[in-house]
């Protein structure tokens, strides 16, 4: 049985507040984060687009994902976005189109 398990990066803004998060329901989570159903810091600073995201079939792998991407500094999480997504646009919006 295939399972998807997703390690994504929500953004305030272009070049703005990030954070990173694991799901196996990327759609699902993101439409809470923009609902500001999640109480704390991306609510606080209105943390809700969706500007870089990795499918993995195993929950190990996406968690070490997110543990390995957690400690990098700012500027290689900036350059990961930017090769995938340099316009930082709102990944969100295309995948509920």
């Amino acid at each position: 049985m295939n399972h998807n398990y997703y390690v994504y990066l929500l953004a305030s803004n272009k070049n703005g507040t990030l954070y990173i998060g694991v799901t196996s329901n990327l759609v699902g989570r993101v439409w809470k984060h923009k609902n500001k159903e999640y109480l704390g810091f991306t609510e606080k600073y209105n943390v809700d687009k969706l500007v870089w995201y990795e499918r993995f079939d195993r929950i190990e792998d996406a968690l070490n994902c997110e543990k390995r991407i957690k400690k990098w500094n700012r500027d290689w999480k900036i350059s990961l976005i930017k090769k995938e997504n340099p316009n930082w646009d709102d990944l969100y919006l295309k995948m509920v189109d």
